[in-house]
């Protein structure tokens, strides 16, 4: 949770600050460390 919170302030600070522009790798990437949060906080998967 803490990564996804840091990326997020960064990238904000990337942009608004710094003027960089966002890529969709950026995109891809911030989307899997989501998804990777996500399926660390869940509950067991039932099979």
């Amino acid at each position: 949770m803490q990564e996804v919170i840091t990326l997020t302030v960064f990238a904000g600070f990337s942009v608004l600050y710094l003027g960089e522009r966002l890529t969709i790798n950026h995109a891809i990437g911030f989307a899997l460390i989501c998804a990777g949060a996500f399926f660390v906080f869940k509950s067991p998967i039932q099979v």
